[in-house]
Formats: structure tokens, C-alpha cells, sequence
């Protein structure tokens, strides 16, 4: 009896799965907001940005295996193999442009295949975020593309309110690009912005890097610029932000107008008193005026009931501190200082994962370093 009823059962759910299977929607269809935005169409002319630059691209005129790396070809075999990797991915850089399009499309080719993370989704791994200024020239936001292949070609955002306005392009935070192209109608108009020049330079870790983001714009060092109204160079390279020489070989041909050090969350406390004072002092060999601003690492948001972690992060803390105290002793100038203990705030609702910040932190992190930066920045 029971064999017969499991068989009844099984040919049932045999005759159901078709029709279910079409009966059954995606979220695209579901929500027409969570789809893939459209194709472009015809009839737009095309902008290759490599003609006239993206900003967060140091040493634009040294050569590169490709042309969207952050380091050029030289740094191959200088740096460790994973900061050379990683190197090849394009946090930082944007692209600015005026146009009065009332739509605006991108086509691009992405270096890997892996457009996503698992805590982390593809508008920010991949996704091509795009800002506008605002009657006032404030920057605000405007549309993200949400990348399904590794090459793109697509409609970021149409039905524009008209009149010329300056845009800004992020490119993706954990992925590289092969190349990019802003698409516009034909009648439209077209300017090109060159990069600006002094940039904000950032050295840490994955969190410089961009996790956990949802999109390009929402990293700290982005949001920073925005305030700022300056443009960012990001050398955060994810897990290995370490104080590296080699690291600090490049940092110092950087024409910066300040440098921020934040490579603690890769480190230990040993690490911390090895190599914190001589990257300083290395800087400042070549730079003697440019401000530099040292960072300590956030508290992963659980820490607080693990206490091993905790106890990390105040050793990690400490150095810091001695190393500040000592650099300060020996008179060094325009040396500035961030505690980490509030950086994500003080809910533990700031971090994805405990360790790498959402949206969330992303903003509160820039409300703590921006009064440090305008003081650093202060002549």
C-alpha cells in the first residue's frame, strides 16, 4: 500500500513540474526594478576613456601590462605576487565627464569571470557606479549597472532630467577592467574631464580595497572624495595591506596631498612596531612636507564577546601609539593620528561579517576621518 501510494505521488509531482516550471516567475519579472537593466540600442556614440584618463590611476605615464592597472609593469617584480594581483583589480579609479544625454549606457569587459562574493554583491565587485553633480554641484548619486557576464553593455539610466551636467563613473571594486566605453545618443553632447591632479592616497587593506561595498561609490575613500571634492587614489589590497617598502617605493612617486595609512587590520602588534616608523620615515625622505595620517584598525563588531580578537586588536593599538610617540619625539611634521575603536560605530551593526564594513560603516569611517583629513589638508 505504501509502495502504491509513493508511486501515485511521484507521477503527480511529475505532471505538476512543468507546469509550475512555467508558471514560475523571475525576480526580474517579479519586480521589474531587480532586472537586468536593457541593452543598449543604436544610435549612440561612443566614448573610450583611456583617451583622456581616470582618475585613481597613479603614474598614468609609466608603463602597463594593462592599461587599467592600478601599478605599472615595473611593480611586477617588486611587490609580493598578491599585492601584484590585486593591484590589477580598479578600486579608486572614476571618470568624469559632462553631457546633457537624457540617457546614459556603458560598454565594458571585466578582467574575471567572478562577478560577485558571497558577502559581497556584483554592483559592487563589477558594477559600474555612476554620480552626478546636482544644481548646487553637490555629488549625488544616480544609477549602478548589475552585471550578469563578464562583458557589458548597457543602459546605466534613461528619462534624465534635462540640461548638461558633470557625471562621475566608479569602476569596480574587486574585479579589473579590460576596457570601458560611455555611451551617449548621437545628438547629444560629449565633454571629457581630465583626472585632477593631488589626490587623497589611501594604503590598507580589503576594507581600503572596498569590502564590503554594494557599490563603488559607497567606500569610504569615495565618499571621502565626494566631501572632498578631491580625487582618491586607493592602493588597498585585500588581505595584504602590510607596510610594505615596496609598497612605499610607489607611494612616494605619488604626487599626494596626503597620505593615509591604514594597513593595521593585515597586521599584528610585532608587525606594527617592525615597519611602521620606517615606512614613515620613508615617506617622508622623499615627501617632507606632505601630511600623513596613521589609522588604526577597526574592532571587528563581535569582538567584543571574543575575547582573543579583542585583546588583537588593542595589542595592534598600542603599537601604533608607541610608534606615533616615537615618530612625534623625533619631531616628525604634519603626522596625524586616528583611533579605531568607534570607526565602525558602536552598535556592532557596522560590518557584513564582523570584519569588513557594510554601507553602514563605510559612511560612519568617513565620519571619522574626515575632521582629521581637513586638518591634515589645512595649510
Amino acid at each position: 500500500m505504501n509502495l502504491k501510494f509513493c508511486f501515485v505521488l511521484l507521477s503527480l509531482l511529475l505532471v505538476w513540474q512543468p507546469a509550475i516550471a512555467q508558471k514560475s516567475n523571475s525576480i526580474g519579472q517579479l519586480d521589474p526594478e531587480m532586472a537586468d537593466a536593457k541593452s543598449s540600442a543604436d544610435g549612440l556614440s561612443w566614448h573610450d576613456v583611456t583617451t583622456w584618463g581616470v582618475e585613481g590611476r597613479i603614474l598614468p605615464d609609466q608603463e602597463r601590462l594593462r592599461w587599467f592597472d592600478r601599478f605599472p609593469a615595473s611593480a611586477e617584480k617588486s611587490v609580493t605576487s598578491n599585492v601584484w594581483n590585486l593591484s590589477r583589480h580598479s578600486p579608486g579609479m572614476m571618470v568624469r565627464f559632462k553631457t546633457d544625454a537624457t540617457s546614459i549606457h556603458v560598454h565594458y569587459q571585466l578582467m574575471s569571470s567572478r562577478l560577485a562574493m558571497p558577502h559581497m554583491p556584483a554592483t559592487g565587485v563589477s558594477g559600474i557606479d555612476l554620480y552626478a553633480r546636482d544644481n548646487d554641484g553637490k555629488w549625488r548619486w544616480v544609477q549602478v549597472t548589475r552585471p550578469t557576464t563578464q562583458e557589458v553593455k548597457t543602459q546605466i539610466i534613461k528619462d534624465l532630467a534635462p540640461g548638461e551636467r558633470e557625471y562621475a563613473a566608479y569602476l569596480p571594486l574587486y574585479n579589473g577592467v579590460n576596457f570601458l566605453k560611455i555611451g551617449v545618443p548621437q545628438e547629444s553632447s560629449f565633454e571629457s574631464l581630465a583626472p585632477r591632479q593631488k589626490p587623497i592616497v589611501f594604503y590598507g587593506t580589503s576594507i581600503t580595497h572596498g569590502a564590503c561595498a554594494s557599490r563603488p561609490g559607497m567606500v569610504h575613500t569615495a565618499i571621502l572624495g565626494r566631501r572632498f571634492d578631491q580625487p582618491v587614489v586607493n592602493l588597498g589590497f585585500s588581505g595584504n595591506g602590510r607596510m610594505h617598502p615596496e609598497v612605499g617605493d610607489y607611494l612616494v612617486q605619488i604626487d599626494a596631498s596626503v597620505y593615509v595609512i591604514d594597513c593595521l587590520p593585515n597586521m599584528n602588534a610585532a608587525m606594527v612596531a617592525e615597519r611602521c616608523i620606517p615606512l614613515v620615515q620613508q615617506i617622508r625622505e622623499h615627501k617632507p612636507n606632505t601630511p600623513i595620517i596613521l589609522v588604526e584598525d577597526r574592532r571587528n563588531t563581535n569582538s567584543w564577546i571574543l575575547p582573543a580578537r579583542d585583546a588583537h586588536h588593542t595589542a595592534n593599538h598600542q603599537a601604533l601609539k608607541e610608534a606615533y610617540k616615537t615618530l612625534t619625539e623625533k619631531q616628525t611634521k604634519n603626522l596625524f593620528y586616528i583611533q579605531g575603536d568607534h570607526l565602525y560605530g558602536d552598535d556592532g551593526d557596522g560590518a557584513t561579517d564582523g570584519s569588513h564594513a557594510s554601507d553602514l560603516g563605510f559612511v560612519r569611517q568617513a565620519d571619522v576621518f574626515e575632521p582629521v583629513l581637513r586638518q591634515a589638508l589645512t595649510p
